[in-house]
């Protein structure tokens, strides 16, 4: 079987599909021949991203989800499966980052962070675990980040969510055996809105210098495509890409 004959007619659940690295993802994906389901809070970008999809001859759907709330998430894949009778990939893609030094005292922030981002992806998980292990197959793709591997000044609250999405991910990854994949996906720079998010200014004014650097979002989705294509003996544990000139 060829790589994209892998990836032809399995059901792809993403969360944070409404933009960036999402958005991109489902319409690779799509266009390799998976079904997409996306899940977001914008209703209006799902529905122009799903269109886009159908009219390019690809199969998608769409639910509005709010991943910090456990019952939307589980509403979100079981609705997944009754549109296509099973899921194989279930992407936690959604996340914030608003970056700011510890001094600056933004909790509220860091609680968004902490429930999008680690809260988000346990939902995902415990939506998703019981089908795929009713099925005997599945894969979770997670969206770590390279600052979950690399702490960098006003990064420690997003830095920590995303090295516990990689401690998250290799548990699951030990516990689950042989039937189900586990993917970490760390990206650095890559261009989204992520950046214009950060409320704090001269934080914001320092990480504009990682936009000017930023990678495309279809590069994370050809890796993650990547992930999802090889074959079923094959867990592609994690994979760390940046803009080739980002140091760190």
């Amino acid at each position: 079987m060829t790589e994209a004959g892998r990836i032809e007619g399995k059901v792809v659940v993403i969360t944070g599909g409404s933009s960036g690295l999402g958005e991109a993802t489902a319409r690779l994906l799509a266009e390799r021949g998976a079904k997409v389901f996306l899940g977001a809070r914008r209703e209006g970008n799902l529905k122009e991203i799903v269109s886009g999809i159908k009219e390019d001859g690809g199969q998608a759907a769409y639910r509005v989800v709010d991943v910090t709330e456990r019952e939307a998430v589980q509403g979100f894949v079981d609705a997944a499966v009754a549109e296509y009778g099973r899921i194989d990939v279930l992407i936690n893609n959604a996340g914030l980052m608003p970056l700011s030094p510890m001094e600056a005292l933004k909790v509220d922030e860091w609680d968004t962070m902490v429930d999008v981002n680690i809260k988000g992806v346990l939902y995902g998980i415990a939506a998703a675990l019981p089908k795929m292990q009713e099925q005997h197959e599945g894969q979770f793709i997670n969206l770590s980040s390279v600052a979950g591997h690399v702490v960098f000044p006003n990064s420690a609250v997003y830095s920590g969510t995303k090295y516990a999405v990689w401690a998250i991910s290799e548990g699951l990854r030990q516990e689950v055996g042989d039937e189900i994949r586990v993917t970490t996906i760390s990206p650095g720079a890559v261009q989204s809105e992520l950046l214009t998010k950060i409320t704090h200014e001269e934080t914001a004014e320092g990480a504009s210098a990682l936009g000017d650097l930023a990678i495309d979002p279809s590069s994370v989705a050809r890796a993650i495509a990547y992930a999802i294509e090889q074959p079923a003996d094959v867990d592609t544990n994690e994979i760390i890409l940046r803009p080739t000139a980002q140091a760190l």
